[in-house]
């Protein structure tokens, strides 16, 4: 079995009419490629609850802080298409740059409020390419569920909020992460750490998963967090950019018997890695 790619929006939109013209419901998972386990637990969510699943695959500029970073962001085609063949997935669709912002495409969805902390103060206009490629994607697919991960939990509510004040549609379906058998986040960034460096990406989720625990215990949240950082630093992450308890629905301050959330992004041999784990504080 073959992964069928489609890389013209027409094309995509032909297949796509077909589909609803038969009453089939569309899912989509969003990528950038370079797949792992943890996309694929998203197309087996998507293909449990949709007649259809589109996989997309694009690698948005819009979105990246850097040049360096969008070229060595790892492209890895063949061997996704690969992954995706024994699964059923029925559209892998990839489109070019000019496919999905044409010359003159000038239009830029911007989400305030959650957008703005955490990764927004650290990669600033981040968010903003990922609601518009998001934005163009839901309109590309006609998809009726699309299937994210809460390893990245504050895009997760950012896509939530766009689709939210933007009446899209679209239902948001919310993946648990999947973690290596030492606890590490699956990301296709992981690629690109040393194997000495991956020996050591471990301690992030521990220290994580320590704290968390320790403040749902009732430990001083202050200085759990400095503990937590300290040995971060103390492991060879730097910077750690930071580490924070937040309000898991808002990203405003964390508050006593509403459900919480600790994010990190912290560097390690030159890679940047993000994670978090839900904390319930003592009332």
């Amino acid at each position: 079995m073959t992964t069928p790619i489609i890389r013209p929006l027409d094309d995509l939109r032909a297949q796509v009419r077909g589909w609803k013209s038969r009453g089939e419901t569309i899912g989509v998972v969003p990528t950038m490629g370079a797949l792992h386990d943890g996309h694929l637990s998203l197309v087996h969510a998507a293909k449990a609850s949709c007649d259809r699943v589109i996989v997309t695959l694009f690698v948005n500029p819009r979105q990246f802080n850097s040049a360096e970073d969008f070229a060595k962001y790892p492209r890895t085609e063949v061997a996704d298409a690969a992954l995706l063949a024994p699964l059923g997935v029925d559209a892998l669709f990839v489109p070019d740059a000019a496919e999905v912002y044409p010359p003159g495409h000038s239009t830029v969805i911007s989400v305030s409020g959650v957008s703005e902390p955490l990764e927004g103060a650290h990669r600033p206009g981040h968010f903003d390419g990922v609601a518009t490629v998001v934005a163009l994607l839901f309109n590309m697919t006609g998809a009726d569920r699309a299937f994210f991960g809460e390893k990245d939990w504050q895009q997760l509510l950012v896509v939530q909020r766009l689709v939210r004040d933007l009446k899209m549609p679209v239902e948001i379906v919310a993946c648990p992460s999947v973690r290596a058998g030492d606890g590490l986040a699956l990301s296709s960034r992981n690629q690109r750490l040393s194997p000495g460096a991956r020996g050591h990406a471990a301690t992030l989720p521990a220290v994580m998963f320590r704290a968390a625990n320790d403040m749902g215990a009732g430990a001083e949240i202050n200085a759990t967090l400095d503990a937590a950082r300290s040995d971060l630093t103390g492991a060879g992450f730097g910077p750690v950019e930071y580490l924070e308890l937040r309000d898991a629905l808002t990203l405003g301050a964390a508050l006593p018997g509403r459900p919480a959330r600790l994010l990190a992004a912290a560097w390690l041999d030159g890679v940047r890695l993000i994670d978090n784990v839900a904390v319930t504080l003592p009332n």
